[in-house]
């Protein structure tokens, strides 16, 4: 658990203004799976969370976790920037030590050659390539007042060129590979303002996009990413990483 002199964060809050005291993490599409693992764990361990989704009304899992902790529900959509633009009005500058880019769709099964639904392929692009970008751009600064600087998004293995000997997949694996490449940039771009950007593969996960076959529980990816995002400082910048630490081929 997080701690100050050997204590819980919690019981300190009285001593200190909550906002200096309490690391923050912006928590994108937080009503589900890894986002809202990640959005109980580091609640669960005294951060501050905004926990970001497009219907916070209906998310009712969400809305439970923010009544039992330091939780803020924040209405969010990352393929509209108007909407993003308000979230960041919202949150009104508070510094953000981890923007977690989590959001992201599969589109419609099968997508090999001679079987693509263009209409679904623009969509996953737009979530998850264009989506992590539109929320890195209006809440930089934030992440740049923060202690840890640092921004984290989740992508996947089917985006590693060099892990790619199964083919098919085309719409996602095309979504996650140039996210890679969005981030990587926006590593040197935003290098001035001394915020770092890391990508990690999150594994194999029991959630709604990797069923129920998958290896690994959300619990237990999330809690090893949260290991490899402990670590993680300039010198991490610009790197893809597996949720197990291990650096993961481009």
């Amino acid at each position: 658990m997080s701690a100050f002199g050997g204590k819980p964060l919690s019981q300190v809050w009285s001593w200190f203004d909550k906002d200096e005291v309490m690391l923050s993490v912006l928590v994108t599409s937080a009503n589900r799976g890894l986002g809202y693992e990640f959005a109980r764990q580091y609640a669960a361990e005294g951060w501050r969370v905004f926990a970001a989704c497009r219907h916070p009304q209906s998310a009712k899992k969400l809305q439970e976790l923010a009544a039992a902790g330091s939780i803020d529900v924040l209405e969010m959509d990352v393929t509209n920037s108007a909407s993003i633009r308000q979230a960041a009005a919202t949150i009104g500058g508070k510094p953000i030590d981890i923007l977690l880019n989590t959001a992201g769709i599969i589109g419609v099964p099968n997508q090999t050659a001679g079987d693509m639904d263009y209409k679904s392929w623009a969509e996953v692009l737009n979530i998850n390539t264009m989506g992590p970008l539109r929320v890195a751009e209006q809440f930089v600064e934030s992440v740049a007042r923060s202690k840890r600087k640092l921004i984290v998004t989740i992508t996947s293995g089917m985006g590693s060129l060099a892990d790619n000997t199964s083919g098919g997949s085309i719409a996602y694996r095309s979504s996650k590979a140039a996210v890679n490449m969005v981030m990587r940039s926006l590593a040197i771009d935003f290098a001035p303002r001394g915020v770092s950007c890391v990508l990690i593969n999150p594994g194999w996960v029991r959630t709604d996009m990797g069923g129920p076959n998958a290896s690994l529980t959300p619990a237990d990816s999330v809690k090893a990413m949260r290991q490899v995002i402990e670590s993680l400082g300039p010198a991490h910048s610009g790197k893809f990483y597996n949720y197990d630490g291990r650096e993961y081929a481009w």
